[in-house]
């Protein structure tokens, strides 16, 4: 299990963009990782006030991320970035809302070179809420900084 400080370690996305909380599962080919979804969460203010449901676009960012810490964690990758290319084959399921425990798997569909995809499945109570093939090229930093 990794903690938000192992996160921050691994991937540069800080507030309010980091949608990963803990990792509860790693190995080589596949990751567990979570996001608490709270009523909180900026994005609420707008998508819908009345009605608040979680942009499909940050489930998928939050999968991303999740996929991210599978490729980012390997020694040889330290001080690299993952850049997202392609989002093929997603579906979305069911609305994330305020309360749920959004909990996504990924696993390394294939790496060749500094391309690669990942396979994501997003659940809330074990229940699929997305599903997708994330699409990453690994890169050095831009700015040649270590996260902080």
């Amino acid at each position: 299990m990794l903690d938000i400080h192992k996160i921050f370690e691994s991937l540069p996305h800080r507030y309010p963009f980091l949608l990963v909380d803990r990792i509860l599962e790693m190995s080589e080919e596949k990751v567990v990782g979570y996001k608490n979804v709270t009523i909180n969460e900026p994005f609420f203010q707008g998508h819908f006030p009345s009605e608040p449901v979680m942009p499909g676009v940050l489930i998928l960012e939050a999968m991303g991320q999740v996929g991210g810490m599978l490729i980012s964690r390997r020694p040889e990758l330290k001080g690299s970035v993952l850049y997202l290319t392609s989002v093929e084959k997603a579906r979305f399921r069911r609305p994330v809302v305020p309360g749920d425990r959004l909990v996504t798997e990924a696993s390394i569909e294939r790496i060749r070179g500094r391309v690669g995809k990942v396979r994501t499945v997003a659940r809330v109570d074990d229940n699929i809420v997305a599903e997708a093939v994330l699409g990453f090229v690994i890169a050095a930093r831009l700015t040649g900084e270590d996260a902080e």
